[in-house]
C-alpha cells in the first residue's frame, strides 16, 4: 500500500538574504499524530525554514502544500487560518498587558461591539489548562511575571489559537524542569489527538523523548531525515556540523591551586527569602559552579553578587579587602572588574535594533572615550580582537545584532564584557537555546579565561555542563547551598541527589557538608 500523503510539505525551499544563502533548496515533510524534530547550529536555516512555514517571510523559490493542496502565505494570520502556528523563541508577549489580553489579543471575544471580559477570561483558563498552566491567573500583568512562567502564556496563546501544525522553536529553553515535564505531557497528548509538532530544540534528551522522526539541517540545506532512535548522538551532532565530533568538554586541571588567596570570598549573603546565608569563595583559575533545580536562588545570587538587587545583607571581600557593590557601575570598575552575562540575552543582554559594533563597545565606551569623544581607532581595534576571539559570523559589525544567529549573538555579549578585561566573570545559563557547536566554543573559551586567572562563577541549569566545566560545584537548595561537590565527586547521580536535598550518607567522597566560607 502507497504511503500517505504527508499532512504538509515544503519542495526546492530556497531564501537568499543578498548573498547569503538561509536556506537552498531545502526539503521537508510533516505528518499528522507525529512529533518531528528540526536539527541543526544556529544558522543552519532551522529559523528560517519555520518562519516560511508560518508566513513570516516568503520564499524566493519552491512550493509547500497542505492537505495535497499548494499553499502560499502573505502573512502569519494567513498561516494561522491555515492552521498553523508557531512558538517562537522569541516570546511575542506584551508585557504591559494581561495574560487573557495576550492569549486573546489576536482575536478578542466581543459583545455589543466591547471586549467580553468574561468570555476572554474562560478562553484563556482553557488555554492555560491545555497547557498545563493552571496555576497561572489570566488577570496577571505578563511583566510581572519570571521568564518560565511567559514561555508557559507563550505557549497557551498558540494553544488557544486551535492548531492543527504546531512549530515550537526552542519552547522550553526557559521553562523550569517542572514545567518540561508538564509541557513533554501536554506534547504527547497532542500528537495522540492528530495534531502535527514540529519540535526545535538544542536539547538532545528532549529530542529524544519526545521525536518520532528528524530532519538535520546543514548550510541551509536538509542533510538526513530518520526515524528517532536510529542515530546515536554522536552521529548526529555530526550530521549537524559537518565534521567528526570530538569530546566537548575541554580538560581540566588536575587539581586548583588552593593556595591563591580568593579573589572573591561571600559570607552569610542573604537578600529577601530567596537567598539565604550563604558563603563561599572562588580563587583565581576557578570554574565554580551553581547547581540545583531551577528557582532555588541561583539567579537572583549572581544578581546580588552584581550589584542589582537592593537590601542585600552579608559580607563581599574582593582580594582580602570588604567591599560594598552599590551598583552594576561599580561592579564592572576596575576596583572590583566583575562581568555578568545574563539569563536572557535578548531583553539583559542586547540592544537588538543597534549595530554588532554598538552592542560591543556600549560596555566599554568609558575606556575607550577621552574627554567625552570616542577614541574610533581603539574602538575598532578591540572589535576586531573580540569578533577573532570568540569567531563571531556577522556580514559586518555594521549589521543589526538581531539579525545574528541565536549563538553569534550570545557571543557578542561575552565579548562585550571581555572587552572589559574581567577578573570575576559571572555567567547566568550562558548556552540556552545554542547550538552544541557553540557551546562547545564557549566551554574551551571558559577554560582558557579559567587558565589565564579569571574566577568563574557558572550557573547553568544542564548537570552535563557543571559535571564538564567547573572544578567544584555548589548545590542551592531553597536558597542556601546545602552541599559542595569537588572534583570527581561532580556527578549526575550526586547533583540530582543534592538538587532535591536528600543525603546520600556516603561520608564525604561525593558530597560534603554546608560550604564553609574560604573552602
Amino acid at each position: 500500500m502507497a504511503p500517505s500523503e504527508p499532512l504538509f510539505r515544503m519542495e526546492g525551499i530556497s531564501k537568499r538574504y543578498g548573498g547569503v544563502h538561509a536556506l537552498e533548496k531545502a526539503e521537508l515533510a510533516v505528518e499528522a499524530g507525529r512529533i518531528h524534530a528540526l536539527l541543526g547550529e544556529n544558522g543552519a536555516g532551522k529559523s528560517t525554514l519555520i518562519k516560511v512555514m508560518s508566513g513570516v517571510v516568503a520564499p524566493d523559490e519552491g512550493r509547500m502544500t497542505l492537505d495535497g493542496r499548494e499553499i502560499a502565505f502573505d502573512s502569519p494570520a494567513a498561516a494561522n487560518r491555515a492552521g498553523i502556528v508557531c512558538i517562537f523563541q522569541e516570546l511575542s508577549l506584551i508585557p504591559d498587558l494581561s495574560v487573557a489580553d495576550n492569549i486573546a489579543i489576536s482575536n478578542p471575544p466581543t459583545r455589543f461591539g466591547l471586549i467580553d471580559r468574561r468570555r476572554q477570561r474562560r478562553i484563556a483558563e482553557d488555554a492555560l489548562a491545555r497547557a498545563g498552566a493552571e496555576d497561572i491567573h489570566p488577570r496577571a500583568l505578563v511583566k510581572d511575571l519570571p521568564l518560565s512562567r511567559r514561555q508557559m502564556v507563550e505557549i497557551a496563546k498558540a494553544l488557544a489559537r486551535d492548531p492543527r501544525i504546531l512549530i515550537l522553536d526552542e519552547a522550553t529553553s526557559a521553562l523550569t524542569q517542572a514545567d518540561v515535564t508538564r509541557i513533554f505531557d501536554v506534547l504527547k497528548r497532542l500528537r495522540a489527538d492528530g495534531l502535527a509538532l514540529l519540535y526545535i530544540s538544542h536539547r538532545m534528551h528532549e529530542i529524544t523523548e519526545l521525536a518520532d522522526d528528524c530532519t538535520v539541517f546543514r548550510n541551509g540545506r536538509n542533510v538526513a531525515t530518520y526515524l528517532a532512535g536510529t542515530k546515536t548522538d554522536n552521529e548526529v551532532v555530526e550530521m549537524m556540523i559537518g565534521r567528526e565530533y570530538s569530546h566537548i568538554f575541554p580538560a581540566k586541571p588536575e587539581t586548583a591551586d588552593m593556595r591563591k588567596p580568593p579573589v572573591l570570598e561571600v559570607r552569610n549573603l542573604s537578600w529577601n527569602d530567596r537567598v539565604k546565608d550563604i558563603s563561599f569563595a572562588v580563587r583565581p583559575g576557578e570554574v565554580v559552579g551553581l547547581g540545583g533545580l531551577d528557582g532555588q536562588g541561583q539567579r537572583e545570587l549572581l544578581l546580588a553578587l552584581f550589584g542589582v538587587l537592593r537590601g542585600v545583607t552579608g559580607d563581599l571581600i574582593i582580594d582580602g579587602k570588604p567591599t560594598t557593590i552599590s551598583s552594576p557601575r561599580f561592579a564592572k570598575s576596575e576596583r572590583v572588574g566583575m562581568a555578568l552575562i545574563p539569563e536572557d540575552r535578548k531583553t539583559e543582554g542586547l540592544m537588538l535594533p543597534m549595530s554588532v559594533r554598538d552592542n560591543l563597545s556600549f560596555a566599554t565606551l568609558d575606556r575607550l572615550s577621552r574627554g567625552g569623544i570616542i577614541d574610533t581607532a581603539a574602538e575598532h581595534a578591540k572589535i576586531e580582537e573580540m569578533i577573532r576571539l570568540l569567531a563571531i559570523r556577522t556580514a559586518g559589525t555594521g549589521i543589526p545584532v538581531g539579525a545574528l544567529s541565536g549563538g553569534n549573538q550570545q557571543k557578542v555579549v561575552i565579548a562585550k564584557w571581555l572587552m572589559r578585561g574581567p577578573r570575576i566573570i559571572l555567567l547566568n545559563d550562558p548556552t540556552r537555546g545554542i547550538d552544541v557547536g557553540t557551546k562547545q566554543e564557549i566551554y574551551q573559551l571558559l577554560r582558557r579565561l579559567a587558565d589565564a586567572g579569571d574566577a568563574i562563577i557558572f550557573y547553568s541549569t544542564d548537570y552535563d555542563e557543571l559535571i564538564g566545566c567547573c572544578d567544584r560545584v555548589l548545590v542551592l537548595y531553597d536558597g542556601a547551598v546545602k552541599r559542595e561537590l569537588i572534583g570527581d565527586g561532580i556527578t549526575e547521580h550526586a547533583l540530582v541527589a543534592s538538587a532535591l536535598n536528600i543525603d546520600e550518607g556516603n561520608g564525604g567522597g561525593a558530597m560534603a557538608a554546608t560550604v564553609a566560607a574560604g573552602t
